[in-house]
């Protein structure tokens, strides 16, 4: 069961490894805009293209829903980047349901794990595997992997990563489950750390922060929302990539040249190099190429 890319990694892994799903659960098509052709998730395509039935539920609360995962008869549920279910879904399984999420649980709980790690200048995350219970992101622990977090990546740098490292993981999840060689550990809860979703005006940067601060802060939200600043036409400016730069002789919370890189200062007085942007309206580009574009 899953929607997005990273999910659809998982359900290429496990058809590669011979475990191809008896159904493939994910999200009813995305209209089409302008006359387009209704969007199918990355999930059901990957599902179309290994000829495995889809089921596409408009509510995961339909009682009809749990009747069908109970005809399926699974002896596993795989949960990646989908909806809440209730527990008449997840209890259908034989062996159980688990999930892949984009943290070290018990750390970064929720819908952003991967932005809040980053956003938090943490410099490792990971992913684990966890069965189900009724409380989101609680459940005993199977397996996990770590990965590094680089000073300049992005949430969608790490996630990439972690795709893929966690559609391995959720193969020798669901071996180690069916054959009965795993050991689920519960989780501390006095660990916990919250990871809520991300909404664009939290993504608007403080210029009274400093620049390592803001730096976090427009990684964690690139490429989607995206952070952004506030210009002074009432308009906004996407930042999707940063570099902390030196020290520079202006006032803060304005644009200003860090050598040949544009800048946005900090309230710590040093550069935010901004080096990818987004004009509102218009296309992405180096900060270098705005900063000149707006005369300054």
């Amino acid at each position: 069961m899953g929607t997005p890319a990273f999910a659809a990694a998982s359900l290429d892994a496990l058809v590669a490894a011979g475990l191809p799903p008896v159904l493939v659960v994910t999200t009813p098509d995305a209209p089409g805009r302008r006359g387009k052709p209704d969007q199918p998730s990355a999930v059901k395509v990957a599902a179309l293209r290994h000829s495995l039935p889809v089921s596409t539920p408009t509510s995961v609360k339909d009682p009809a829903f749990a009747d069908e995962i109970a005809a399926a008869a699974p002896d596993l549920i795989v949960v990646v980047a989908f909806k809440i279910l209730p527990a008449a879904v997840f209890t259908q399984a034989r062996l159980g349901a688990f999930n892949l999420h984009g943290s070290l649980l018990p750390q970064y709980r929720g819908a952003a794990p991967i932005q809040r790690a980053v956003m938090a200048g943490a410099t490792t995350t990971g992913a684990t595997t966890f069965l189900l219970k009724e409380t989101v992101d609680t459940g005993s622990i199977l397996l996990t992997v770590e990965t590094p977090i680089g000073p300049d990546e992005t949430a969608g740098d790490v996630a990439e990563r972690l795709q893929h490292l966690g559609a391995d993981l959720v193969v020798e999840t669901a071996k180690g489950l069916l054959g009965g060689t795993l050991s689920p550990q519960p989780q501390d809860d006095a660990l916990a750390t919250p990871a809520p979703k991300l909404f664009r005006e939290e993504g608007r940067l403080d210029a009274t922060r400093s620049a390592e601060a803001l730096h976090n802060h427009a990684r964690g939200f690139s490429p989607a929302p995206g952070a952004w600043l506030a210009l002074p036409d009432g308009k906004a400016l996407k930042v999707l990539r940063t570099q902390v730069g030196a020290p520079v002789e202006a006032e803060g919370g304005t644009f200003a040249w860090d050598g040949p890189h544009a800048a946005f200062v900090a309230g710590d007085g040093k550069a935010l190099r901004l080096v990818e942007v987004q004009p509102e309206g218009g296309r992405k580009m180096s900060g270098e190429a705005w900063l000149r574009g707006v005369g300054r």
